[in-house]
Parts: structure tokens; sequence; C-alpha cells
């Protein structure tokens, strides 16, 4: 269930997307009116509507006028990879999460990321480092830049209180996304941080999001050796 608290169009996406996976809404079940559902989440029509809008733009269901709407039959055969928040993502490994601030300042962003974002040479951003943990065992290393250009509430944000993971996910909105999965080693500073050897193998997700033709966020998250991605198709 999701926290009322935290109402957003993306945890409403998150939760009728488990409700597809795992069959609760099998395929051809009708699903819910934009109204019921509003009332069971505890929030605005509109809330609810980009989530359904999300969803039928996946192929995962079917919305017609008069009709209704209903889980496809056949959903479109694509790869469609959400977001996870990191919180939730240990949550759900049975571990209690925990969250560590290494970094929040503003700065000239390195050529390295406004050349990957399109942005001018010289352009500040936030930078945001971070050690997200499970059981008080490091998890992953969050290594961020955000355009405070396209999110000017950012710049007052306190991370030590939220992770810019989950920040994000609540409010900035996106319309596509850049990922990478690589396999590295951890180099002398982050192996400490991971409380890894020196070497260790560890996976890397690198994403960009953008929202339209505007960059929101770049960001490396580097897990702790041992992780395994999991994820549905």
């Amino acid at each position: 269930m999701i926290d009322a608290e935290a109402i957003s169009w993306r945890s409403i996406h998150l939760e009728l997307l488990r409700r597809i996976t795992e069959r609760e809404w099998p395929p051809g079940s009708v699903v819910p009116n934009e109204t019921d559902l509003a009332a069971e989440f505890g929030c605005a029509r509109t809330t609810v509507h980009r989530a359904m809008r999300e969803l039928a733009a996946a192929g995962l269901i079917d919305r017609k006028r008069k009709a209704g709407t209903r889980v496809a039959l056949h959903p479109i055969s694509r790869v469609v990879l959400d977001i996870p928040i990191i919180r939730l993502e240990v949550e759900q490994r049975n571990a209690e999460w925990s969250y560590g601030l290494l970094k929040q300042d503003m700065r000239v962003a390195p050529p390295s990321i406004t050349a990957r974002l399109g942005l001018e040479r010289g352009t500040r951003m936030l930078h945001i480092a971070s050690v997200h943990f499970a059981d008080n065992h490091p998890f992953l290393h969050e290594d961020r830049w955000i355009n405070v250009d396209a999110l000017p509430a950012v710049a007052k944000v306190d991370f030590s209180a939220i992770s810019a993971n989950e920040w994000l996910i609540q409010n900035a909105p996106y319309t596509s996304g850049d990922i990478a999965f690589s396999a590295s080693t951890a180099d002398g500073p982050l192996a400490e941080l991971l409380a890894a050897a020196e070497g260790a193998a560890i996976f890397v997700v690198d994403r960009i999001t953008w929202n339209g033709a505007v960059p929101i966020t770049v960001v490396r998250l580097s897990y702790a050796p041992g992780y395994r991605l999991k994820t549905r198709i």
C-alpha cells in the first residue's frame, strides 16, 4: 500500500504496475476507474490519470471510451524499466534501509557531465554524493548531478533528510531516459565507502533523465559487491 503522505503519480504508477505484473489484475480484467482509484489512494484524479496514461503508453492497459479500462490481453513486447526508489528496493529485500549524505554543493560541473547533457561548459549544477545502506552494510554509492535551471526548487532541499533519488522520483517529471549497465572495479575511495576490497568487481548503473529536451539529472550508482539486478519480463 502506498504511503498517503507521499502520494505522487510515480508511486501510484508503480503500485498499479505491481498489481498487473503480479496478476492481481490478470489480462483482460477490468481496471477500477480513475475516480475510484483516486479515492483509494487519497489523491487528485489528475494524479491517477497521469499514472494510467503511462501504463497505456507502455501497452499494459487498453483504454476505450464507454467500454472502460482493461488490462491488456497481449501487452506490447518491449522493455520498460522503472526508476526504483532505492529505499523501497532495500526494504523489498527484507533489509532495513538507511542513508548517509556525503556531499551537497553547487559547483561548476565537469565537462564530461555537461557534454553528456548538452549543457554549456561551465554550467553550475547541484552535486550530491551519498551512500545507501541495507542492514547497516553499504548497498550502493550514489553520485549525482542535478540541473538546477530545470528544477529551481531543488536548491532548497535538505538532502540529509531525504535522498535525491526519492525526492526526484516524487517531484521531478521526466519523459525519457538513457541508461547503461556495466561492470567496473572499485578504486580506493569507492572501495572504502562500499566496505569492499580495492579492485573488487562492482555493478554500475549510469542514467540520465530528460523532460522533453531538458536534461534533469545524471547519476552513477555503484553497487556493493554481490548485488544482483532483479527485474521482470
